[in-house]
C-alpha cells in the first residue's frame, strides 16, 4: 500500500499520453501529479488492484458531458468478459438506472496491436495466473512494460527487440504469479537486464535491497526519459 498501485503513465512533453492500467491508489497518485482524470487506459489485467479505479473514472466522465464517451480503454479482447464480470456488470451502474457502465467510454478491444493517437501500439501475452489473462505493452524502440508476470524470455526477445527500456515485474523472491530477482538472473541474459527498471516489488526496503544488487529500481512518482520510439505513426485523425 505505501507504494500505491502498480501502474504507470507514458508521457509526451511531460502531459499524460497513455496510462498503463487503474488502480485505486495508482488513480489517486495520478489524480495528485496532474491534476485530472486520464483520458486514455491500457489494461493489463482485471486484479482489483489494477482496476479498482474504474468506478470513480466512471463517475468523473460520465458526469461530464465533454468528456463522456471520449476516454479511450484500450483492452487486450480476452480481458473485456473479465472487466465485466468485476466491474460493470452491477445491476444499475448508477442508483437512478437507465445507464450503462460503457457509455462513460470508448472501449477498443485490442489484440495484438493498435493504434493511439496515431501511433502503432503492441500488446502481448505474459505470465500471470492464467493463459490470457495477462498483458504487457510495447511502445516500438522506447519502452516496454511487461504487467505482472513470471519471467517471459521468448515475448522480450521479440517484444523488446529494439533496445527498449523494459519496466519488469520483480520481487526479493518470486512465487508462481511474480518474479523474483533470482528468477529474472536465471532467465534473461546480462544484456537485457541492463535494460530493466524493476518494479512490483513488496515494499521500500525490497526496492532499496534490489538497488544493492546493482538494479535499476522504480520508485512512485520518477519520471525516466525514453529514447524516441520508432513505432510506426500516421497523423492523427
Amino acid at each position: 500500500m505505501e507504494l500505491g498501485s502498480a501502474m504507470a503513465t507514458l508521457e509526451r512533453d511531460g502531459e499524460p499520453w497513455l496510462t498503463i492500467d487503474c488502480g485505486g491508489e495508482g488513480l489517486t497518485a495520478f489524480l495528485r501529479h496532474y491534476g485530472r482524470m486520464p483520458e486514455a487506459v491500457f489494461l493489463t489485467h482485471a486484479h482489483m488492484d489494477h482496476i479498482a479505479g474504474f468506478e470513480r473514472l466512471f463517475v468523473a466522465h460520465y458526469f461530464d458531458p465533454d468528456r463522456r464517451g471520449k476516454v479511450r480503454l484500450y483492452i487486450p479482447a480476452p480481458l473485456v468478459p473479465l472487466l465485466q464480470q468485476r466491474v460493470a456488470d452491477y445491476p444499475n451502474v448508477l442508483a437512478e438506472g437507465g445507464v450503462n457502465f460503457w457509455d462513460a467510454f470508448q472501449l477498443v478491444p485490442v489484440s495484438g496491436h493498435f493504434w493511439h493517437r496515431g501511433v502503432r501500439m503492441e500488446a502481448f501475452p505474459v505470465r500471470h495466473h492464467w493463459p490470457d489473462s495477462a498483458f504487457g505493452l510495447r511502445l516500438r524502440g522506447s519502452a516496454v512494460w511487461t504487467g505482472d508476470t513470471r519471467p517471459i524470455p521468448e515475448m522480450l526477445a521479440r517484444f523488446a527487440d529494439e533496445g527498449e527500456l523494459i519496466a519488469h515485474d520483480c520481487a526479493l523472491h518470486g512465487n508462481p504469479s511474480h518474479s523474483g530477482i533470482e528468477d529474472l538472473e536465471r532467465e534473461y541474459p546480462r544484456a537485457l537486464l541492463q535494460r530493466c527498471v524493476l518494479y512490483h516489488y513488496a515494499s521500500r526496503e525490497e526496492g532499496d535491497a534490489l538497488a544493492a544488487r546493482g538494479y535499476r529500481v522504480g520508485r512512485p512518482g520518477e519520471a525516466i526519459d525514453l529514447a524516441d520510439p520508432t513505432a510506426a505513426q500516421v497523423p492523427p485523425s
